[in-house]
């Protein structure tokens, strides 16, 4: 039974910890909106959006303890990345040169 209980505190001290970041993220960009994503054996991926357009993500060990998370950070969260929510994103000159640089001649990668 003790084995439980360590388990259990280790993802409810997990689960605030990201929640703090959650809010964290959320007080520095206006307030945040986010979506959960299934990484499959890795966990789940907290997607980030800020209202002034910022974003960035978290990786939690599990879909449910990303789920809790941002249920203890209070963020309105999306079922999908798309549309009016994917829209508010707001990328700069880095994110396109790591994402696109290789295939449209900007830096390589290596």
């Amino acid at each position: 039974m003790a084995d439980t209980q360590q388990v259990d505190a280790k993802a409810e001290r997990k689960v605030t910890r990201l929640a703090k970041q959650i809010t964290a993220f959320s007080k520095a960009h206006g307030g945040a909106e986010g979506q959960v994503a299934y990484l499959g054996e890795r966990g789940a991926r907290i997607v980030l959006v800020g209202e002034d357009g910022g974003w960035g993500d978290l990786v939690a060990p599990s879909y449910e303890i990303a789920e809790k998370a941002v249920e203890k950070s209070g963020i309105t969260v999306h079922e999908a990345f798309d549309g009016e929510f994917a829209a508010k994103v707001r990328t700069g000159p880095y994110e396109w040169t790591r994402m696109a640089g290789i295939q449209v001649g900007g830096p390589s990668n290596t």
